[in-house]
């Protein structure tokens, strides 16, 4: 890969992209809980264990996702405005509804299945919305095999930075504590939704509706 020709904006658009839908920060209070009764010695494999399951769940959708839907007979465009509209929804959540970790942590509560897996990896980490993303970032028609490996890449970049709090969480809960994870969290929705109204844009933009100049957007429209 010449990285003279990579699309640094382009790059940093879905490194954003996947570090809004994922909330790094907004998974350390969920961890926090989910520790809650495991000796300290055994913390750091947990949360290992957490993003590595994490990271499997959202490659298998980065890779089988939108061959799961050509399968299906959808058009890739179709996905792209309805996956809009759910991270739409999903970013509403996020600004108005309980904050990330408040809900995860209540939910975890009443079904008594805290652990690596629920609530930690899934829904905290690998969120329907990140698992939505995977699949909106990378199109097997318009990417090449080299550009999907690129934002494979960002993926796990986000992973790491999301197990280096996790192993820092104590640290991290200290300073900001829930009020800030919560604000965080407000913060990235306000983001996400910026995000899913482009995907919806980009989405007809794929189907032939519209067809915007280039230099319209903050960015480059997908």
């Amino acid at each position: 890969m010449d990285f003279n020709t990579l699309d640094w904006v382009a790059i940093y658009r879905e490194f954003i992209t996947l570090l809004v839908v994922i909330d790094p920060v907004g998974s350390v209070p969920v961890f926090l809980y989910a520790v809650a009764g495991v000796p300290a010695r055994l913390h750091r494999s947990f949360a290992v264990r957490a993003v590595a399951i994490a990271t499997a769940v959202l490659l298998v959708f980065l890779v089988a996702g939108q061959i799961a839907l050509e399968t299906l007979g959808l058009r890739f465009g179709s996905f792209q405005i309805a996956g809009g509209i759910v991270l739409f929804l999903f970013a509403l959540t996020m600004i108005f509804g309980v904050s990330k970790p408040q809900s995860e942590i209540e939910e975890a509560g009443r079904d008594h299945l805290a652990g690596a897996v629920f609530p930690l990896a899934i829904p905290s980490i690998a969120s329907p919305g990140a698992m939505l993303a995977v699949v909106v970032l990378t199109d097997n028609h318009r990417q090449s095999i080299s550009e999907q490996a690129l934002t494979a890449g960002i993926l796990v970049l986000v992973l790491l930075i999301t197990l280096g709090l996790l192993l820092a969480a104590s640290y991290v809960h200290r300073i900001i504590g829930n009020t800030g994870a919560s604000v965080v969290s407000r913060v990235m929705g306000i983001i996400l939704a910026t995000i899913a109204i482009d995907s919806i844009i980009g989405g007809f933009e794929t189907l032939g509706v519209l067809d915007i100049p280039a230099g319209q957007a903050i960015g480059t429209v997908s």
